[in-house]
């Protein structure tokens, strides 16, 4: 794999710490010692080592159960964006340690951006998730990042390329959903969506 081929991995590897950092840890830790995958960058696989899977997997599965129960799901998805943008950071750094020293910025720099602007459309989009009183739509937003996840850290190794520009695309998705969403309670918090609704049901006068 070239320098550029191997940077792409490494930000698909952030990309998929910015959602969620235990699970990405065990996906790749899992995926190496059952042979999904080929064997890791010498600096990064130690994820496949059996404690720190175990560990990876225990944290997940924490903050899963955390993350089903509304109000204290926001706290703890804020509380995150102090830790995944930099912990994507190291794992971009690892994936590339082996390489040229001069890849090894550029790793860390992109990969905690990208990790940083992901975690922010999966912040914002929770938020909206969050506000249900239930956990069903918790629990359907938990199995859609895993899924997202499992994707992106299989296949960014046999096709990195691809598979980080489909992750963008679906980042730039999210982006404009979340945007949606927030402009939307916007005008329901502001009273226009209500009084729109409103001047459309008020009947018209016939003309004289």
């Amino acid at each position: 794999m070239n320098s550029l081929g191997l940077l792409a991995q490494a930000l698909g590897v952030a990309y998929a710490a910015g959602i969620n950092v235990p699970a990405t840890i065990a996906i790749l830790g899992l995926a190496q010692r059952h042979g999904w995958i080929g064997h890791l960058p010498a600096e990064l696989d130690v994820v496949a080592n059996p404690w720190i899977i175990a560990l990876a997997v225990t944290l997940y599965a924490i903050e899963f159960v955390l993350t089903l129960v509304p109000g204290l799901a926001s706290v703890w998805e804020t509380v995150q964006s102090v830790v995944r943008p930099p912990a994507a950071a190291v794992l971009a750094a690892a994936t590339v340690y082996h390489l040229d020293p001069v890849m090894i910025l550029p790793a860390v720099l992109l990969g905690g951006g990208l990790a940083a602007t992901t975690h922010g459309a999966k912040l914002g989009l929770r938020y909206a998730v969050d506000a249900s009183p239930e956990p069903i739509t918790n629990a359907l937003a938990n199995f859609a990042e895993l899924a997202t996840i499992t994707s992106v850290a299989l296949a960014v190794w046999q096709h990195p390329y691809l598979t980080l520009a489909l992750a963008l695309a679906l980042l730039a998705l999210l982006i404009l959903l979340v945007r949606r969403i927030v402009l939307t309670l916007r005008r329901l918090l502001s009273g226009q969506w209500y009084r729109a609704a409103a001047a459309s049901e008020k009947p018209q006068l016939p003309a004289e």
